[in-house]
């Protein structure tokens, strides 16, 4: 099938199709007029990129995985390889959650002091835009 047939049948537009092909998601042979031609199973395997992006993963994580990806959701088989590679972008998202986390704690602070102070001390300041 042509690009325009994939993209058609996986809902993904042709150019993100060609950047899967470019990071080794996604394989593509060439018909003697230059066109990309996928085989049918190139629709399951969009949707299990779909699916892993989704999930937080990089496309060099998902290079990765793929050969582990069974079925439209995808499961994945548990390799070492696999569990560590996981385990990494997992522990990447807590540390970006607990800074978030600081981070909100911080404002939060901030609001309830200039609450308790009161703008009454403050009648000099203009307004701080949303």
């Amino acid at each position: 099938m042509l690009i325009g047939e994939l993209s058609r049948r996986t809902g993904v537009n042709a150019h993100q199709l060609r950047y899967y092909e470019t990071q080794g998601l996604l394989e593509v042979d060439r018909g003697a007029n230059g066109y990309r031609e996928y085989d049918e199973d190139a629709v399951l395997r969009v949707k299990q990129i779909r699916h892993l992006l989704g999930a937080g993963l990089s496309s060099q994580d998902i290079a990765y995985l793929l050969p582990c990806a069974v079925g439209e959701a995808p499961e994945l088989v548990g390799c070492p390889e696999l569990l560590a590679a996981m385990r990494s972008r997992l522990q990447r998202l807590d540390d970006q959650m607990d800074v978030l986390a600081q981070s909100r704690d911080a404002l939060a602070g901030y609001i309830h002091a200039a609450e308790r102070t009161g703008s009454e001390n403050y009648r000099d300041l203009a307004p701080v835009p949303a």
